[in-house]
């Protein structure tokens, strides 16, 4: 296990200076990011980089977010102490320990087994538990621990999810990129079970999130 050095955090207080310059304003957001060590979640060739806005390769041929991208999402959720969180994508885990270091209770699904396990080995190394984690389609959400206060998809889905809309509670949001090779961020508010208010939020590039398609 990799450990978490001075220099390490070192450069984690410098990754946060570089978040709040590209405008990241939220100040707990900021701490958890300063809180999770991402060098634990990236190839150790990469360790010297690890600290710095830009994503890496991660196992099953899928990458581990630019530090902007995921303190961006997670302000766009605004994610309250105990609320009840769906995270489609778990990845490296590096969002999810993120999200932990909130406060929230993080119910997590990944349709790669290799990073199902990868992942659920380091979180459970660094002492960040999610709520729930599992092996799984996204697409389906987890419609048994429903309703969710906040979703958040860490992949380009091709058009708004239905099943993940239904289980958003009143009140609630989710954060998530739509297109193909590129995606626009949204942020959906769910005003009533048949009322949606949508907010558009830049450009960005995420790997697809794959439908009804073998799960690998």
């Amino acid at each position: 296990m990799k450990l978490d050095t001075l220099k390490h955090k070192g450069k984690r207080n410098q990754l946060v200076n570089l978040l709040r310059q590209k405008g990241i304003t939220d100040e707990v957001v900021l701490n958890a990011v300063n809180q999770v060590p991402r060098h634990i979640f990236i190839d150790s060739i990469f360790e010297d980089l690890s600290y710095e806005d830009r994503a890496f390769p991660i196992l099953s041929g899928q990458t581990i977010s630019h530090p902007y991208t995921v303190a961006f999402q997670t302000q766009l959720l605004h994610v309250q102490k105990g609320e009840k969180v769906l995270e489609i994508g778990t990845g490296s885990g590096y969002q999810t320990a993120v999200l932990i270091a909130l406060g929230a209770q993080v119910y997590t699904i990944e349709r790669q087994k290799e990073l199902f396990e990868f992942s659920k080995n380091i979180l459970k190394k660094i002492h960040f538990s999610p709520k729930f984690q599992t092996f799984g389609d996204g697409y389906q959400g987890l419609p048994s621990f429903a309703p969710f206060d906040k979703i958040i998809v860490t992949a380009g889905a091709p058009t708004m999810p239905k099943k993940l809309l239904e289980q958003l509670s009143i009140g609630g949001v989710m954060v998530i990129p739509i297109g193909d090779k590129e995606q626009k961020m949204y942020t959906v508010l769910k005003l009533d079970e048949n009322t949606f208010e949508t907010l558009e939020f830049g450009d960005y590039q995420f790997v697809p999130m794959l439908e009804n398609r073998e799960i690998g």
